[in-house]
């Protein structure tokens, strides 16, 4: 009751802006008018419970994997509500609450193995208000489309040819690197390097979530995207950098739809450029005292990059993706893993083939790397990175493979068991293979 009274509020107070959006929309095509219900309200819940036995490791530092046998768990709780306040605009709120953290504290693998297991460990349950916006659907005429009822989406219909424009709190990967097969930790793959594009340092705090403002072009066959995005104070910070200025990230995504006789495909190429206040690899090198001088270098720096997700259907019920990615490696990594280059494919199929078309099995494989600068880095003993520090480095591509089935108990409910190898975890081969298994449960309504 406590969040549905804060979420009315936030909503009342975005209401205030109604007579602004009102003159907007009384200048554009609507689609039709709005359904009966103007509201939209889901829940999510999921746990995992996560482990690894004993494996060789014969140095640690303080960002290393731990070669110690271990288990640890995850839960979140999501709570979906949308209003739309005029026909073509919508506010939304998401309260959420996690608890747990990943293995070694979400430390010591550039790919990790738990989409769910935020940066910062909460040992009780903490709330986070992640999502707070407000978008605007501009109708350019002609066929029009049905929306379905959903998390973050009111249903009714609109036109396909239309302009959407959303400002607030949010996911930056909410709009950007999106995938058929591989894009949600809560139904779908775990991996962070198999569920987004590696080596797309995405802006976000602590938490995952970031404020800005995104513009979307969509037609039948394509979607340009633009966003324009805050970055944290400090790496993995909590705070969000007020000078935009000097800190933003920015990214450029089109979406090309297609189809090969009844088989659909979707190709995503984007280009992106972050600025913040850096930490650079070499000049930490330069420093005499390698365990502050990452931090000790930060200076306003930018990060440029590009990525490709793709996925297609091969059959009725198979499909496949393949995501690419590379950045310039010279800064610090800022926002989301150590990773500059990074390429994964994978499969994903339904259980139709054997009596269960509400389950999916998905199997998929991913190497990520990084540049010289940044291996030089954690081989002179720097343990100040986002993710990784073992105090020394035998530099090896991190490799790793992971295979899901998702069962499903009833509409609302599903059970999947997860099982990860990953080679040089860490980049590093005098540590691992590792072996990782998961449980994961998932309810929706």
């Amino acid at each position: 009751m406590k969040a549905l009274t804060t979420a009315k509020r936030l909503l009342g107070a975005l209401a205030a802006l109604s007579p602004c959006l009102l003159l907007a929309q009384q200048e554009t095509p609507q689609a039709e008018a709005a359904p009966s219900s103007p509201w939209s309200l889901h829940l999510q819940s999921t746990w995992i419970d996560q482990a690894h036995a004993a494996f060789d490791s014969p140095y640690e530092g303080p960002n290393s994997l731990t070669g110690d046998s271990q288990a640890e768990r995850t839960f979140s709780f999501s709570l979906f509500l949308g209003y739309r306040l005029l026909a073509s605009t919508e506010v939304y709120y998401e309260p959420e609450v996690f608890q747990g953290h990943g293995l070694s504290n979400t430390l010591g693998m550039a790919g990790f193995p738990n989409g769910e297991a935020v940066k910062a460990a909460f040992p009780n349950l903490h709330y986070n208000t992640s999502k707070a916006f407000i978008r605007q659907t501009f109708g350019l005429g002609g066929e029009k489309e049905k929306v379905e009822d959903g998390p973050n989406q009111v249903a009714g219909s609109v036109d396909v040819d239309r302009i959407i424009l959303t400002v607030g709190k949010f996911a930056s990967s909410d709009f950007f690197d999106d995938n058929a097969y591989s894009h949600d930790t809560r139904s779908q793959f775990l991996n962070w390097s198999l569920w987004e594009s590696a080596a797309w340092d995405y802006p976000a705090d602590v938490v995952g979530y970031t404020s800005g403002f995104v513009a979307e072009w969509n037609t039948k066959d394509w979607r340009l995207h633009y966003g324009l995005f805050m970055e944290p104070t400090v790496s993995n910070g909590a705070r969000m950098d007020t000078h935009i200025l000097d800190a933003h990230g920015q990214i450029l995504q089109f979406d090309w739809r297609y189809s090969i006789g009844n088989l659909t495909g979707t190709l995503r190429p984007f280009v992106f450029w972050n600025e913040a206040r850096m930490g650079s690899y070499a000049d930490a090198l330069a420093s005499p005292d390698i365990a502050t001088a990452l931090t000790a270098s930060r200076a306003y720096r930018s990060k440029a990059g590009f990525g490709l997700s793709w996925d297609q259907q091969l059959t009725a019920d198979i499909g496949a993706f393949v995501r690419l990615s590379w950045d310039d490696g010279k800064t610090e990594s800022f926002a989301f893993t150590e990773v500059d280059r990074s390429a994964a494919a994978g499969l994903s199929a339904d259980g139709s083939r054997w009596g269960r078309k509400d389950d999916t099995l998905g199997i998929a494989a991913v190497v990520n790397a990084i540049v010289p600068v940044h291996q030089a880095y954690l081989a002179a003993g720097g343990v100040e990175g986002l993710i990784l520090g073992d105090g020394a480095l035998d530099y090896g591509p991190e490799e790793i493979v992971e295979a899901y089935y998702s069962i499903r108990i009833v509409k609302w409910l599903t059970l999947s068991p997860d099982f990860q190898y990953a080679w040089n975890p860490g980049y590093n081969r005098a540590r691992g293979p590792v072996p990782i298994y998961a449980v994961r449960a998932h309810v929706e309504f």
